[in-house]
């Protein structure tokens, strides 16, 4: 990664940056056009950044002034460990940035995010056919093995 790249946590005032970051992502996972996540939903999920009492947190990859990515995650409770665990929820760059660390930035910061917060563990999904971001997380992180079952309510 150029050493120019700077990861940090969000700021209100990105939120003009982010916000594309944050469309493109839910672009790439088909949540765009008819099935677009609401408005109330990304306001609501940029609040809980900057709210203290929630446990979801957001850092950006910054270069010259520009976001090139960010990184979201949230620390829950588990059943098989006392430490909070790290759910990285969402992880995304500018397609300019892709392949040049800055995915790979993000996630290191989020390692080192959890650790301070005493957690024993960073898990993240992805889809299948992610083939692109499965090579960078094959090299940062080990397939657990689980399959993902979910039902719409």
């Amino acid at each position: 990664m150029p050493n120019d790249i700077l990861i940090r946590q969000i700021q209100p005032a990105d939120f003009a940056q982010w916000k594309p970051l944050w469309d493109g992502y839910n672009a790439f996972y088909g949540r765009e056009g008819a099935i677009a996540l609401p408005d109330a939903t990304t306001n609501m999920t940029w609040s809980r950044f900057f709210d203290a009492c929630e446990p979801m947190h957001a850092l950006v990859a910054e270069q010259a002034g520009k976001l090139l990515g960010l990184v979201h995650f949230i620390f829950h409770r588990s059943t098989i460990s006392i430490a909070p665990t790290c759910y990285l929820q969402d992880l995304f760059t500018v397609e300019s940035a892709r392949g040049k660390g800055v995915g790979r930035a993000l996630i290191e910061q989020v390692y080192q995010r959890a650790k301070q917060a005493g957690s024993s563990r960073v898990y993240w999904l992805t889809h299948e056919t992610n083939g692109t971001a499965m090579k960078l997380y094959d090299k940062v992180a080990e397939k657990s093995g689980f399959i993902v079952y979910r039902k719409p309510l």
